[in-house]
């Protein structure tokens, strides 16, 4: 297969939210952004040349609102198949997300009062259930679906044959975006121990670059060094007994 093409489609701001548009022998698009952004992203999504028939995918990272918001909407406009984990199956069927929120330090206990993130969505049932390693060959792609847990219980990314991670939240830009290039984490994680855990085996499979759902690209070395200082954070919560983390 060709080389897959990253494209970002930023749904709020220049790098808040961004979905992403992956080009290879079909286009398959990651992320469906807050509810109402459907339009948005499939103009973007048309202005890189794709007939939104094409489309072979929707890949849902996660079950926060500002990932799967507007799947259903995508779904209508392109008539693409939703994939999701069925770890997250609750908030996909409900529109709901798991609450309350667990943040991970200031931004997160700010956003935590925003109502849109507290809103409901258009509920949507995925017709490509993810388990474990799933390849997109069939859809067109050189890539597979890979299972991150601890963001959510269902997240997962997607990493293509060229290197290419689409990490969803598993990492985020610092401030959401706002420091181009500073991994950091997103607002908030189920569970963070897991999430890291999930991050690491990402990178010893050694990514080129890494794709976020909020900011501009990260460098995978720097992501590394980050994720050791997270380390000896965690640990410093868990021995203080201030770690949270979401119970089954």
């Amino acid at each position: 297969m060709r080389r897959t093409k990253v494209v970002p489609i930023p749904v709020m701001g220049r790098h808040n939210i961004n979905a992403y548009l992956l080009l290879g022998r079909r286009p398959v698009i990651v992320d469906a952004g807050t509810p109402g952004s459907g339009r948005k992203i499939l103009d973007r999504v048309t202005a890189h040349g794709v007939d939104p028939a094409e489309v072979s995918l929707i890949v849902i990272t996660h079950g926060h609102i500002d990932h799967f918001g507007s799947a259903a909407e995508l779904h209508r406009l392109t008539g693409a198949p939703v994939a999701g984990h069925v770890a997250d199956l609750g908030p996909y069927r409900s529109g709901r997300v798991r609450e309350p929120y667990l943040p991970t330090g200031p931004m997160g206990r700010l956003m935590n009062r925003n109502p849109k993130l507290h809103a409901r969505a258009e509920p949507f049932e995925p017709t490509v259930l993810l388990r474990g390693e799933t390849s997109l060959e069939d859809f067109g792609l050189a890539a597979r679906v890979m299972p991150t847990p601890g963001h959510t219980a269902g997240s997962v990314s997607v990493l293509t044959d060229d290197g290419d991670l689409i990490a969803g939240d598993l990492i985020a830009g610092s401030f959401m975006g706002l420091v181009p290039g500073k991994p950091a984490n997103p607002p908030f994680h189920d569970d963070p121990r897991q999430n890291l855990a999930s991050l690491r085996e990402m990178l010893a499979l050694n990514p080129t670059t890494l794709h976020v759902g909020h900011g501009t690209p990260l460098d995978p070395d720097r992501v590394r060094q980050w994720a050791e200082r997270e380390h000896a954070r965690l640990a410093r919560l868990d021995a203080a007994g201030r770690l949270a983390a979401r119970g089954e």
